[in-house]
């Protein structure tokens, strides 16, 4: 049986030995953010027997704006146009078996264990599944040896190579860009930025001396939020890679040339859509072997996707390194 099992020691043996903690203790896990930003409010409309693709429309403006009227001419007439994403919608899941010989004879309790370290797995697993679409984002800002200004591309991949840390001259520029773009605050009039603390050191040293947060009376304050400065709420994560990966955020696989910063994510309103047909469950194996083989899994079956994947319309900015 490949799982926990009590003849093996680090497999489940250890989980009885004389004078054992009563203390749970589980190993050190990165702290996934990523998966906050997705707006599932579709998965309602998702749901069971629908098939496996998953679509939603985005609507432009006007080909044509309106004008002042001449009496005795007809009003203009115009158009819009309407294009689709779509996304497939997959099964995710993991699962640990174990005997109940284990079960039976462990000190510790083996199924609430179990669940405990299924439940971070799932997480993290659901956090790639947002943070992956995100990676695919046109937009890409570089400030090579600048520490006010950046340089943008529209295809997806930074062109210069970054040697400078991330600074609060940075964040204006990046959120100038924005702006410029129209691109729509997350929440109230912020945007949202995600990224190593490391990535934020140098802007959080830049901001000791200013108040990071002025407004009064309640606000929602987002999982892993440290501030916000000049319309941008900083959110700090440490489960997706640095320097990048091949599947992960920013530059290739390997540290940034510069070694001054890493990537950060600039998030705008409607970002990442997840549709969500079964929800992550935990979920009991029909005991087989006349019940002594067990087991715990969860499962989900969804999907997430890019809702504006053109340079045009995208909502996300990266910051970002050709190496």
């Amino acid at each position: 049986m490949a799982g926990q099992v009590w003849g093996t020691s680090n497999l489940g043996g250890f989980m009885y030995s004389l004078n054992l903690s009563k203390e749970l203790r589980v190993a050190l896990r990165p702290i996934v953010k990523f998966r906050q930003f997705a707006d599932v409010k579709d998965a309602a409309h998702q749901g069971l027997n629908r098939g496996d693709t998953f679509h939603w429309n985005v609507y432009s403006t006007v080909a044509t704006g309106g004008a002042a009227l001449t009496e005795n001419t007809a009003i203009a007439e115009t158009n819009f146009t309407i294009t689709q994403g779509t996304m497939t919608i997959t099964e995710h899941g993991n699962s640990i078996p174990f005997s109940s010989k284990l079960d039976d004879l462990s000190e510790h309790p083996v199924k609430e264990i179990i669940h405990k370290v299924l439940k971070l797995d799932a997480a993290q697993v659901l956090d790639d599944l947002v943070a992956n679409q995100i990676d695919t984002c046109k937009l890409r800002v570089v400030a090579e040896t600048a520490t006010d200004a950046v340089t943008l591309t529209v295809d997806g991949a930074a062109t210069l190579t970054n040697t400078v840390a991330l600074g609060k001259d940075h964040i204006k520029a990046i959120v100038d860009v924005m702006k410029e773009r129209n691109i729509p605050a997350y929440e109230g009039d912020d945007y949202f930025c995600i990224a190593w603390p490391t990535t934020f050191r140098t802007l959080k040293n830049n901001l000791e001396s200013i108040s990071q947060y002025v407004e009064t009376g309640f606000q929602m304050i987002r999982n892993g939020e440290t501030g916000r400065y000049e319309g941008v709420r900083f959110v700090e994560q440490t489960y997706r890679a640095k320097g990048g990966s091949a599947t992960g955020l920013g530059t290739p696989a390997g540290a940034w040339a510069g070694t001054k910063s890493d990537w950060a994510v600039f998030m705008g309103a409607d970002t990442v859509a997840e549709a969500v047909a079964i929800p992550e469950e935990v979920r009991g194996k029909i005991p087989t072997d006349f019940g002594r083989a067990r087991g715990i899994a969860w499962y989900y079956l969804g999907g997430a996707g890019l809702v504006h994947s053109t340079a045009a319309e995208s909502r996300v900015v990266m910051w970002d390194s050709k190496a």
